[in-house]
């Protein structure tokens, strides 16, 4: 599941017309780059979530056939945050786990790394995984620590939520559809009983809130791209 439905407040002006996610970085939309990579990595089917001109969204992607995947959308009257646009679009998993990330990243994360926290998560080792970042200038508090390869809230250092992890559908299924909540500090939880794993990820992870990140992050990856091209 890709979550794309946020009005981007602070991408405005740029998201006024455009939802954030199809906001273009290095030739390609936000939300472009992830659903390529999450193809890449094997997923064959895919979730967006959307509020904000979410028709937008669906003109640009299809049902998925350009990215030989299928694609689904679980459309949202106003945006329920992480863990209820989650809950809206629960018809869609099963009860099978699954991986969430965020339309506004942009990331060079292997996906297809999650299989085996996915398959722990099956055999309910787990309830969920975790992928942390370090912390980025905008959030140097960061949200939570590793504690043998477990999620802490209190465990220093700090780390960021990378907005990537596997999730079991049981975690959602005492919310209600069209409820609004954000996925912290409601799943914390969880963390506290010891049923969430986590992981530290260097690589390139960048979260694409203002229309300078957006202008840096382009110039990056243009400057990248003509380097190979």
């Amino acid at each position: 599941m890709i979550l794309a439905a946020g009005r981007g407040e602070r991408m405005r002006p740029l998201s006024d017309f455009l939802p954030k996610p199809l906001l273009s970085v290095g030739g390609k939309s936000l939300l472009h780059w992830q659903i390529q990579r999450l193809v890449a990595s094997g997923v064959q089917e895919i979730i967006i979530n959307h509020a904000w001109l979410g028709e937008a969204i669906e003109q640009a992607f299809g049902r998925g056939e350009d990215f030989s995947c299928q694609i689904h959308y679980s459309p949202e009257m106003q945006a329920l945050e992480t863990a209820g646009g989650i809950a809206n679009a629960l018809h869609y998993f099963g009860n099978e786990p699954f991986i969430v990330t965020s339309g506004d990243i942009y990331t060079e994360f292997n996906y297809s790394s999650l299989f085996e926290a996915a398959q722990n998560i099956r055999e309910r080792r787990i309830d969920a995984h975790l992928v942390l970042v370090n912390n980025p200038a905008f959030h140097p508090q960061g949200d939570m620590g590793l504690q043998n390869h477990l999620i802490s809230p209190n465990a220093i250092p700090r780390f960021t939520y990378g907005n990537i992890g596997v999730f079991h559908p049981c975690l959602f299924k005492s919310l209600s559809e069209k409820e609004k909540r954000p996925l912290f500090p409601w799943l914390y939880r969880f963390a506290e009983a010891g049923r969430i794993s986590g992981e530290l990820f260097n690589g390139v992870w960048e979260n694409i809130g203002t229309p300078e990140q957006l202008k840096t992050l382009d110039k990056s990856l243009s400057r990248q791209l003509s380097i190979y091209s």
